[in-house]
């Protein structure tokens, strides 16, 4: 999951320049916003975790791609209706708020997608410490994780600006990697070296719709973040037109590359080579012996996980920064670098809150737990949609069949009862420390001895 995100976007009441009804530079053209969603979706995770559902399907690593690429796009109707419908909300939390009316419900929202963000850079970071990094140095996987996210916090409390024009580069490299490995795969097969047999291999007794089913847990987890996008509608031209044209257009195009990935590392090795490695795409293009430098591609995976991994973490420490600054958190958390006018506290705790989830699970055990998270901020999201249908608005705007969020919602559901007990575990945990922390910014003698902080800069 390639997460630059969760802030929610101001949403002004007072008109813009020329009528316009926001405040924001409405200067994301459709294009672009398709490119920001396929940057956001098409992320590093996947860099990583067809080594794991190889461990759980064999050879169909493409079956479980598919499945979750429609229960994806279950959801994504919801967001397509909500984000047309009232293009200047926030994102998910908002969308609670509104339909439930409840501020614990719209903070719980929020605060399940800062935790999933803060435990996926958690597991991305444990990828960049795998075979990846491998190729240029021989370190242990969790202390070369811990170092990373020490680096990402520096970078981040330094300051950063980022640019449309940026995650389109970022986007182009990450994509670049994907379409190399399916290349190699067809250059394989052409030459007669690949097994195509391969690609409808089970692993001995396990069933092909329970293994499909928990692969498509973890391949979930590579769909997620186009739940963002709901973030910039204010700044996107015609936003009611193209945005659903966008959402669904950049689903399918990550849904066709990862079933390509998946079909053309199948035939290039077998399953349980991919399954023993973290860098499961990198003994790809090493089966596929053309000459293409290990140090190359391991370059572009990296890149591909540290990227991911900062704007994750980028966007988790403004979120809590953003909470703590209306009172849903400890007001300490918004406290600021001087100068810099960064918010080092949160970039802090969530940083030791990562390095500690680091060392309760492997990558697909803390991709799972991401997973949970969302489907959490999912269901509420799919649920808001049925209760808001009594809400008319004037605009025109894309309507999904009621049908189809009530299956939205069966299939959160349904991934729900397919976790296990530790991710279960895992996501309680964090859910708890959000709610005391609620509870406690909410306390009227925690109030009193902390007033809002004033300017620090």
């Amino acid at each position: 999951m390639h997460d630059h995100e969760q802030g929610a976007t101001a949403t002004s009441t007072e008109p813009g320049p020329a009528g316009d009804d926001t405040r924001l530079k409405r200067s994301v053209t459709g294009k672009l916003l398709f490119l920001f969603i396929l940057g956001d979706v098409l992320g590093a995770g996947i860099y990583a975790l067809f080594g794991v559902m190889a461990g759980e399907v064999g050879g169909a690593v493409w079956a479980p791609m598919l499945v979750a690429l429609v229960l994806a796009m279950l959801t994504a109707a919801s967001y397509a209706e909500l984000v047309t419908k009232y293009p200047r909300a926030g994102g998910s939390s908002v969308f609670a708020e509104r339909a439930f009316g409840s501020p614990l419900v719209s903070f719980l929202v929020g605060y399940c997608m800062l935790a999933a963000g803060v435990t996926s850079a958690a597991g991305l970071s444990l990828a960049f410490g795998g075979d990846y990094l491998g190729v240029f140095l021989d370190v242990p996987a969790v202390p070369a994780a811990v170092v990373f996210l020490v680096v990402v916090a520096l970078v981040n409390a330094r300051g950063i600006k980022e640019s449309v024009r940026a995650n389109v580069v970022m986007t182009v490299i990450e994509v670049s990697g994907l379409v190399l490995v399916v290349i190699l795969g067809a250059l394989v097969l052409g030459r007669g070296d690949g097994d195509v047999g391969r690609v409808t291999e089970f692993p001995d007794g396990v069933g092909v719709a329970s293994g499909v089913l928990a692969a498509a847990l973890i391949a979930y987890y590579s769909f997620v973040g186009f739940e963002t996008s709901a973030n910039v509608a204010e700044e996107v031209r015609d936003v009611r037109r193209v945005y659903p044209m966008a959402l669904f257009g950049a689903l399918l195009v990550a849904g066709v590359v990862y079933v390509l990935v998946g079909l053309a590392a199948a035939v290039v090795l077998p399953a349980d080579q991919l399954a023993d490695s973290s860098g499961p795409l990198l003994e790809v293009v090493r089966a596929a012996d053309v000459g293409v430098p290990d140090e190359l591609f391991s370059a572009i995976a990296l890149i591909a996980v540290a990227n991911g991994a900062l704007l994750t973490m980028i966007m988790a420490s403004r979120l809590v920064f953003g909470m703590a600054e209306q009172g849903l958190l400890p007001r300490p958390l918004a406290r600021v670098l001087p100068g810099r006018r960064t918010p080092w506290v949160s970039i802090l705790v969530t940083t030791l809150v990562a390095i500690a989830l680091t060392l309760t699970g492997d990558l697909g055990e803390l991709a799972n737990t991401v997973v949970l998270l969302l489907l959490f901020v999912f269901l509420s999201t799919n649920t808001a949609v049925l209760v808001l249908r009594k809400d008319r608005v004037e605009a025109d705007h894309f309507r999904v069949w009621p049908v189809v969020p009530v299956l939205a919602v069966a299939s959160c559901l349904l991934l729900l009862w397919k976790q296990e007990a530790g991710t279960w575990l895992r996501a309680a945990i964090l859910l708890a420390v959000g709610v005391v922390l609620y509870l406690l910014a909410q306390a009227p003698w925690w109030k009193a001895t902390h007033e809002p902080l004033r300017d620090e800069s």
